[in-house]
């Protein structure tokens, strides 16, 4: 109620022009629309057919992402991460949702699950409210089916450590149906192990198809704030 309040009586200027539309203005999200993402989400690397190259081995079958983490998404993101700006779940879900077609009904949209230290620090769940967004948008339903197995921080990981900490990060708690698909939907694809291993936790425990929805891709060489 209060965020709704403060809409009207303070709203936020676009991250990137200004304008006092929200924290996103049609203008801007049209230029992150525009310019798309057309390679493959795991790697980052090539064109990706069905969001995935030829090259990379992943337990999901395709997937979708809104663009690079770079200008006016890069400052979306990080206003909704690390600034506390709650209200940027609205046009992060918008451009999530005109990325993906039209899905099964049946589809479940499950959250990747945050560390508990971030949901105190931010006092929300970002990817949480990320996937209900997009249920919401897409007329879908929201299962977060998946848990975290451990809270290791990835901030300023190596490659070699994030890869190690997401195997042992998450599990599925219960037996899901074969017969539906179950939609992923995290904000940022660094390494793709985040992705990686929360799928195969779906897969262990009886997900046939399983796709991935992401705000970004991490541009090669750039570093992960959080």
């Amino acid at each position: 109620m209060i965020d709704k309040l403060l809409k009207y009586i303070a709203p936020h200027p676009c991250i990137s022009c200004d304008d006092l539309n929200g924290p996103l203005c049609d203008n801007c999200k049209y230029n992150i629309i525009n310019e798309g993402f057309d390679g493959c989400v795991a790697c980052g690397k090539g064109l990706g057919l069905k969001g995935l190259c030829g090259r990379c081995r992943v337990p999901y079958e395709r997937a979708w992402c809104v663009g690079l983490r770079e200008a006016e998404l890069e400052l979306l993101i990080d206003r909704y991460k690390f600034h506390r700006l709650k209200s940027a779940s609205e046009p992060l879900n918008s451009l999530l949702s005109e990325v993906l077609p039209d899905l099964p009904s049946e589809t479940m949209v499950v959250p990747v699950p945050t560390i508990r230290k971030h949901i105190r620090q931010r006092g929300y769940d970002h990817a949480a409210l990320l996937a209900k967004g997009v249920a919401t948008e897409k007329g879908l339903h929201y299962y977060p089916a998946l848990q975290r197995s451990s809270q290791a921080v990835q901030h300023l990981a190596s490659r070699r450590d994030r890869i190690k900490q997401a195997k042992e990060a998450f599990s599925c708690g219960v037996e899901l149906d074969p017969e539906i698909p179950y939609l992923l939907v995290d904000d940022i694809v660094t390494t793709g192990s985040t992705i990686r291993y929360a799928a195969k936790a779906l897969r262990e425990s009886g997900a046939r198809t399983i796709w991935v929805a992401v705000i970004a891709r991490q541009p090669t060489g750039k570093t992960d704030k959080m």
